[in-house]
């Protein structure tokens, strides 16, 4: 669109949570419009979760959103010319972009992992990001790394 942004469509919470940001996730986990696959292996997951980290005093949604939170990049490298030349330039990540960055990245690297079904890979991936390793978790760092080598060409930002 030229002229203006198209508008922000607003997500409905999930039905067991009551959260937004649970059903954005499942709407990024979901494959072929099978939503209710996609609750069903999120409610595993958070069950497996449960069941695997009883000694946290935090419930499982708790610990999902903390390792959300350990795997969003602050910062990214945008490819900008200048001159003929091709810069990685370091840009700080909008607020939505990085949530749906984490999201994905987190939805990634579970499907990578081995294990029987997608709610343990899932749950596998939601607790080595919470405890702050795991693929996603190395992803954000590299994303940073990578930001903190090219720190030189900041001033090229747009």
């Amino acid at each position: 669109m030229r002229k203006s942004r198209p508008k922000k469509r607003i997500i409905l919470p999930d039905p067991k949570f009551n959260d937004p940001y649970v059903t954005r996730f499942v709407n990024n986990l979901m494959l072929n419009g099978k939503k209710n696959l996609a609750f069903k292996i999120f409610y595993d997951s958070l069950d497996i979760v449960e069941g695997k980290m009883k000694d946290e005093e935090k419930s499982a949604l708790e610990i999902w959103k903390q390792a959300l939170e350990n795997i969003t990049p602050q910062v990214e490298v945008k490819s900008r010319r200048v001159g003929g030349a091709t810069f990685q330039v370091p840009m700080e990540v909008r607020g939505d972009r990085k949530i749906s960055i984490s999201m994905k990245n987190l939805i990634f690297f579970a499907r990578k992992r081995p294990g029987r079904n997608m709610a343990e890979r899932l749950a596998a991936e939601v607790m080595a990001a919470y405890k702050g390793e795991g693929g996603a978790y190395k992803r954000k760092e590299d994303t940073h790394r990578m930001a903190e080598a090219n720190k030189a060409f900041a001033h090229f930002r747009f």
